[in-house]
């Protein structure tokens, strides 16, 4: 702790130093005796006055005003207690100090202290203003109210001065303030003022049997004040304090003065008069003025040293930090000049690189210009040579188109040359009953008995025209289909005999097998097929649902089938009601037509009878759909009647749609260039061209006119092979469409070159656009040419595998 006296004394006060003058000679004589000393008094007067103060000046100037006011012409001694910071300041946030560097809790501390000399300074200033004379009294705790009670005691501090947090005097007794810290343990000989805002709340009376001098101070205290007295005057000499520079004891030097005066007027009184007493009192008491004087001077030279040694310390502190200030502008200076050189020589390295880089540059540049040279004149003989290949190209062209056209020809002349040999073989076969009877088994009726335990209706399967009944059965370790006429039915029986003939002798994997009869029983032994198409189509669930391309091949079979009774000559064989509740379908979904029920081996004669319509008219199950109308108004029952229904299929397998007119929405939707629209979901995502394909086929199978629906032929077999497997072959590019990224169907040449999809491109210009969607850039005229050469080279592929 430090004890300081910075402020300018008033002159009306009297003080001393014990340092820092010389007394006169009769000073020193007259006080030059040896006198046994006097116990030291450690702690304050009754004359100081002390005021306990914080680190706020402007709460501060209510606490001195009111204590100048009520102690008027006493020193005040201004007591702080300096609690350090428990947290540092860092970079990295606010840290404990324990945590913390110990340089920079040091700098912290140094500018705390810092800090807490200029408030101090600042109260020494307000009490010189009002002509007070102060002191300053500090120390350092962790505890502020600890650090008043420590000092308290330390310095046995008689009257203290403090503030108050509220004016309620009986809240401060019950809070943990400092103040009632204060209160509660503060020595009992200490009189304490609280003050609240400059009026005083409460004052702590000390206590009046407790003695603050120890018993040898106060044994002393009585022999100074007796002998204070002399005989024959009642004038007490005043005490005079010395206060050393490294500690706040008070050194009662007018002690010894009184002792050596009491000595001598008590030998003198022997020996001389009272008038010689007094002139000597009179001297001593001039003296003591001398003394007085230069002790004010010393204080005041004391004082400005003081002043000049503070402002010396501010202007070496600011010194140091400049200092500093340059070492590290200078470091950082040393850093950026060093990262400068390093910039420096990496920039010089890399100019060298890039003179090196350019000198390689340089040299490549003209070995290209040399080449661009050479590749100059091989490009115009390039160029000559494109010419002369593609005059020749276009003869070769011309020449593969007019192969391609006379292939087509012979491969006609091939299937017509296949067609007639085919009829060939038909009119070499035995024709008959017989012929026929012999190749199928014949069953007897105990047999079929058996096989349907006695025709049970839990094995009939289903009904037919003229009260023909369908039973599943069990014979020759296979499963069957047998259908039983009606015996007393003459056109069943008529029926039996005509499907015996006709049936029996049809060989073909995708047309029902008879396997054998039974005259009996008037019944037929078919193979055993598990489904029918109609199941498939009608049920829209995951496991009866057919995908396109299964639908695609199923299409394929039936033309299959319908080419192979068409091409049979010399007698037409015909279908005749063929529907989706004829095709049965196999456990690999491989299709077979059943139900022949107009299936007649007929010349054209017989064809016109009037007898044959009977068995034109409309099945029992009404199936209108897939009957051809004219058939309906005319009666005449034609290998074209059956391209109809096989038209009409197509377009129900393409949407799973029976609606009426059928035909009209398929046509409106191709025409509106929306066929996906009416496609079946449940089939899968279709193949645009496939799809189209076949609508196409579709529609003009069924045209109302039966003279311009298409014939049944191998070209249209092929293709629709072709189709079905078109998934597992790799088109040619040339062949798809760049807009639709698909097989055209009708090729048209732009006016960029190339071939596109009639129908993409025309949707492409109609949209305003006038650019190429290859090249994107403006086509010098609109017009499409039909590409015929990429038209015949799709049908050659989609004709041969």
């Amino acid at each position: 702790m430090k004890l300081l006296r910075p402020s300018h004394p008033s002159a009306t006060m009297v003080t001393g130093t014990c340092s820092g003058f010389s007394p006169p000679a009769t000073f020193r004589d007259g006080f030059g005796r040896n006198i046994p000393p006097v116990p030291e008094i450690v702690g304050g007067g009754d004359d100081k006055v002390y005021v306990a103060v914080g680190k706020s000046v402007e709460k501060a100037v209510a606490l001195f005003h009111w204590t100048f006011r009520r102690f008027r012409d006493r020193e005040i001694c201004i007591l702080h207690v300096h609690q350090p910071s428990p947290l540092i300041p860092t970079l990295l946030g606010k840290l404990p100090a324990t945590q913390a560097n110990p340089d920079v809790v040091c700098a912290y501390r140094r500018e705390e202290r810092d800090a807490m000399q200029k408030l101090l300074l600042d109260y020494v200033s307000l009490c010189a203003r009002s002509k007070v004379k102060a002191c300053v009294v500090t120390t350092e705790n962790d505890q502020v109210r600890k650090g008043i009670v420590d000092l308290v005691n330390e310095y046995r501090v008689q009257k203290l001065v403090m503030g108050a947090a509220t004016e309620n005097w009986m809240k401060v007794k019950k809070n943990s303030s400092k103040s009632s810290y204060a209160a509660k343990n503060a020595p009992p000989f200490c009189q304490i003022w609280f003050v609240n805002k400059g009026q005083l709340l409460h004052t702590r009376e000390p206590s009046e049997d407790y003695n603050i001098l120890p018993p040898s101070v106060q044994d002393s205290s009585a022999l100074r004040s007796q002998s204070l007295h002399c005989p024959n005057t009642e004038r007490e000499i005043p005490q005079i304090y010395c206060r050393s520079s490294s500690s706040t004891s008070f050194i009662p030097r007018s002690t010894s003065m009184t002792r050596s005066l009491q000595s001598n007027t008590s030998s003198e009184s022997e020996y001389s008069s009272e008038h010689d007493l007094r002139v000597e009192e009179e001297s001593l008491c001039k003296q003591l003025d001398e003394v007085n004087l230069e002790a004010e001077a010393s204080r005041n030279e004391a004082f400005q040293e003081l002043l000049k040694r503070k402002r010396l310390e501010a202007q070496a502190l600011e010194a140091n930090n400049k200092v500093k200030a340059y070492e590290s502008a200078h470091a950082q200076e040393v850093e950026l000049r060093k990262a400068a050189e390093d910039k420096l020589n990496a920039a010089r390295r890399e100019n060298e690189q890039l003179l090196e880089q350019r000198e390689s540059t340089s040299k490549e540049w003209h070995k290209l210009l040399r080449n661009i040279a050479i590749l100059e004149n091989q490009v115009q003989e390039a160029n000559r040579r494109r010419e002369e290949s593609s005059e020749e190209l276009k003869l070769i062209q011309a020449s593969v188109a007019t192969l391609k056209i006379e292939k087509l020809t012979l491969q006609r002349q091939r299937f017509e040359a296949a067609n007639w040999l085919d009829r060939w073989k038909v009119r070499g076969q035995p024709a008959g009953a017989s012929s026929t009877t012999s190749r199928l088994t014949e069953f007897s009726l105990v047999d079929l008995e058996t096989a349907t335990c006695g025709f049970s209706e839990s094995f009939k399967i289903g009904c037919e025209s003229y009260g023909c009944s369908l039973y599943k059965g069990e014979m020759s370790n296979r499963t069957v289909m047998i259908k039983k006429l009606h015996r007393n039915n003459l056109q069943a029986q008529q029926e039996f005999q005509e499907e015996v003939q006709v049936v029996g002798r049809l060989k073909h994997k995708h047309i029902l097998s008879l396997i054998g009869i039974c005259h009996e029983a008037h019944a037929l032994v078919y193979e055993y097929t598990p489904t029918r198409l109609e199941s498939h189509l009608s049920h829209k669930t995951n496991s009866y649902s057919m995908s396109w391309k299964t639908r695609t091949r199923v299409i394929f079979e039936i033309a299959n089938a319908l080419l192979f009774l068409h091409s049979s000559r010399p007698e037409k064989l015909l279908h005749g009601n063929l529907s989706p509740e004829n095709i049965v379908l196999d456990s690999e979904f491989c299709c077979k037509l059943c139900n022949f029920r107009f299936s007649k081996l007929v010349n054209e004669e017989t064809f016109r009878c009037r007898s044959f319509r009977q068995y034109s008219e409309p099945s029992s199950n009404g199936h209108y759909l897939f009957t051809d109308p004219e058939f309906l108004q005319t009666g005449d029952l034609t290998a074209k009647s059956d391209v109809y229904s096989f038209g009409m299929i197509i377009l129900w397998l393409l949407t799973g749609s029976r609606a009426s007119g059928l035909a009209n929405i398929v046509r409106r939707a191709v025409s509106g260039s929306n066929l996906v629209s009416v496609l079946d979901a449940s089939a899968g995502e279709w193949s645009g061209f496939v799809a189209r394909r076949l609508a196409d086929l579709g529609l003009r199978c069924c045209d109302s006119n039966s003279a311009d629906r298409p014939a049944i032929s191998l070209v249209m077999v092929k293709e629709l092979e072709h189709l079905s497997a078109l998934e597992d072959r790799r088109v040619p590019s040339s062949f798809l469409c760049p807009i639709l990224k698909e097989i055209m169907h009708d090729p048209q040449l732009a006016a960029d070159g190339f071939t596109y999809e009639g129908e993409a491109l025309r949707g492409w210009l109609k949209n305003g656009r006038e650019t190429s969607p290859m090249t994107n850039l403006k086509l010098d005229h609109l017009n499409l040419t039909p590409n015929h050469s990429i038209r015949l080279a799709i049908q050659d592929w989609l004709c041969n595998p």
